[in-house]
């Protein structure tokens, strides 16, 4: 198997490599009994589903040995690399039941390349598409009862590659190896759709131009634990962070992407912040992007200064700022709190109708209840 990357068209192939995967089923699978109990509260990433996908790479054989398995725990050298230095990356995609029966993933391959570029900034093994597709499409058949068809409900999916070799030497290691796991999701806002408040960090960054802010990797979220602790302090749900330089451009919030509504009704237009390299490119914030242009409103990415933010709201010119990500797809942000630069309300503290608008677009969408002009919806099983 070919350690190099993968263009478009090779994720039709993804269906025939799901077959070099070698598929050795559970001899223990959670009973119908306990997982209907699972999914009718499954939470979030609280419940593992019955098997997983571990793939192997060394400098001599590329990726090899693709086995699909049961769900178990992982073990460790105390040496291993990834444990002191680092070497690890992430994704995050959801599956989803739809009404024909079939289980689909929204946009897998942007994912896929967003994981090779992460790899690449780590000076990791990078995965081939077709083998990422392949993965999906291998564990989402054999675990298909965890796929919940209430809408509201998903199967989140969690790629991940890490380090292998054994030993202390500081340098990109010689082994590496990506694991896909999953676990059923319930509707992340249990009670309906609430503005969070966030709180403007100014002791810490994210990312500097030039770091590991465009990789979606481990570090970067072990990094960020710390700036949330002092948002909870404040009594916020969520830190934004700044950019590392002057302290003044809103980069993103928590691990989410940041939209700004302009104006109000047929006038609305939607700004977020360009992609400085310090910012992660998620994939709802692009499809978003596309998703805007489609429900007739002006869409692009600018600078906004917190001066801005505060100023734009309190002139109304700014009537809506919203979240964007995997997990809770939309969040919108009702309160802003800050140290240096104060504290004001977004609008009126409550969800806009343009944030619940392109949240029910895009929901609409992944769930099959919409149709799907630009044919981000994968079929898996």
């Amino acid at each position: 198997m070919s350690t190099s990357g993968s263009t478009s068209d090779e994720i039709s192939t993804a269906g025939l490599l799901a077959s070099a995967i070698e598929v050795r089923p559970s001899t223990a699978p959670v009973s119908d009994e306990r997982r209907a109990e699972i999914l009718a509260d499954p939470g979030f990433g609280r419940f593992p589903t019955d098997h997983m996908v571990r793939i192997q790479w060394s400098e001599q054989h590329g990726w090899h040995d693709a086995v699909l398995e049961s769900y178990a725990p992982l073990v460790f050298d105390p040496m291993t690399n990834f444990i002191h230095y680092g070497q690890s990356i992430f994704e995050g995609l959801k599956a989803y039941r739809h009404a024909d029966g079939h289980i689909r993933t929204f946009r897998p391959l942007a994912n896929a390349t967003r994981f090779q570029k992460s790899a690449r900034r780590l000076a990791m093994a990078e995965l081939p598409h077709e083998l990422f597709i392949a993965s999906l499409e291998a564990l989402v058949r054999a675990d298909a009862e965890w796929v919940s068809d209430d809408p509201e409900k998903s199967l989140y999916l969690r790629p991940f590659e890490y380090s292998t070799e054994i030993g202390l030497g500081v340098r990109p290691a010689n082994a590496y190896e990506y694991v896909l796991i999953a676990s059923p999701a319930g509707a992340y806002f249990k009670h309906g759709v609430k503005p969070v408040s966030v709180w403007l960090s100014d002791d810490y960054v994210r990312a500097v131009p030039g770091g590991t802010g465009e990789a979606k990797c481990s570090g970067n979220y072990a990094a960020s634990l710390l700036a949330q602790a002092e948002a909870a302090a404040h009594e916020c749900d969520q830190v934004v962070w700044l950019d590392g330089i002057e302290r003044r451009w809103v980069e993103e919030m928590g691990g989410m992407n940041l939209c700004f509504v302009y104006g109000t009704g047929d006038a609305a237009r939607l700004v977020t912040p360009p992609l400085t390299g310090s910012l992660l490119p998620g994939i709802t914030r692009n499809s978003l992007l596309t998703l805007s242009t489609d429900l007739g409103m002006p869409a692009s990415e600018e600078a906004i200064s917190v001066e801005m933010w505060r100023e734009g709201n309190e002139s109304g010119e700014i009537s809506e700022v919203f979240a964007c990500g995997t997990a809770a797809v939309i969040t919108p942000v009702g309160h802003v709190k800050s140290r240096a630069f104060g504290s004001w309300t977004v609008g009126d503290g409550e969800p806009g109708p343009v944030t619940m608008k392109m949240r029910r677009a895009l929901l609409d969408i992944q769930t099959g209840q919409g149709p799907d002009k630009h044919a981000w919806m994968h079929t898996l099983v």
